[in-house]
């Protein structure tokens, strides 16, 4: 029986994880991920979960990411991460829920496209929103989580990084955009927009959606196109209102012991 999209999206999920990450090491139901270059990004250092999750989670955490200051634990089928959520609470972590949203509409060429970037080029500007983000954060963990877009670049065939300038040529805004080709099955394409972010200092002035729509055209043939939004935030109205429809739920858990 074919896959449906929810079932490939998580698997390339899971595969951009395997490659982008330093260090795999498989576990019951899925993966553990660690880059000892980020250590303060939850991203890169977590439990990832595919469709049967094992009994007593929590404690599969502990143990295979016990060596750091936190934890997380992303369980990307909804109904194994909803079973799970009452042992995970009673472990003191917070839960999150993701939702996958896919996108069908055929997107045309913007007029103002933005930007291919190198990571060199985006630090100054996520430096900057992380600074305003995070005011406790040391220099340390805030570079780390910047920087750690260069391990991304592992993660697909093609993975850019777009961004639109203001009238200086100062970075207002940004996201990734991750392409797999499906090869040898070019009907197999998938594509995946991600981090879609504005600076404080530009919001409202339609720099966003020149990102997203840049990146809708780049990913236009791929055949599978997809985000992953906050399921209590207000992006994912706005994404709904530019044609993308949820499909699926993720499950975040989180105990946070450290500023990351």
């Amino acid at each position: 029986m074919p896959a449906t999209a929810l079932e490939r999206i998580n698997e390339f999920r899971m595969s951009f994880a395997r490659r982008q990450a330093a260090v795999v090491r498989e576990v019951p139901g899925g993966i553990a991920v660690f880059d000892p270059e980020y250590p303060g990004s939850y991203e890169h250092n977590q439990l990832i979960i595919g469709r049967a999750a094992p009994a007593g989670l929590p404690a599969l955490a502990d143990k295979a990411l016990g060596h750091l200051p936190y934890r997380r634990v992303s369980v990307l089928d909804d109904a194994a991460g909803a079973a799970c959520a009452a042992a995970f609470a009673a472990g003191g972590y917070a839960h999150d829920v993701e939702l996958v949203m896919t996108y069908a509409g055929d997107p045309s060429a913007p007029a103002a496209p933005a930007q291919l970037v190198s990571v060199p080029e985006l630090l100054p500007a996520l430096i900057r929103q992380l600074c305003a983000w995070m005011p406790q954060a040391s220099d340390g963990v805030i570079y780390q989580l910047a920087a750690r877009r260069t391990a991304r670049l592992r993660g697909a065939d093609d993975v850019r990084f777009l961004a639109a300038r203001d009238e200086n040529g100062v970075i207002a805004s940004w996201a990734d955009l991750y392409l797999d080709a499906g090869r040898p099955d070019p009907g197999r394409g998938i594509a995946q927009i991600e981090d879609v972010m504005t600076a404080d200092t530009h919001l409202r002035r339609g720099y966003c959606g020149r990102v997203l729509a840049t990146a809708l055209h780049q990913a236009a043939g791929y055949g599978l196109v997809f985000l992953v939004a906050d399921a209590g935030d207000w992006p994912r109205t706005w994404y709904a209102r530019l044609g993308f429809t949820a499909i699926g739920r993720t499950h975040v858990f989180t105990r946070t012991q450290a500023v990351a």
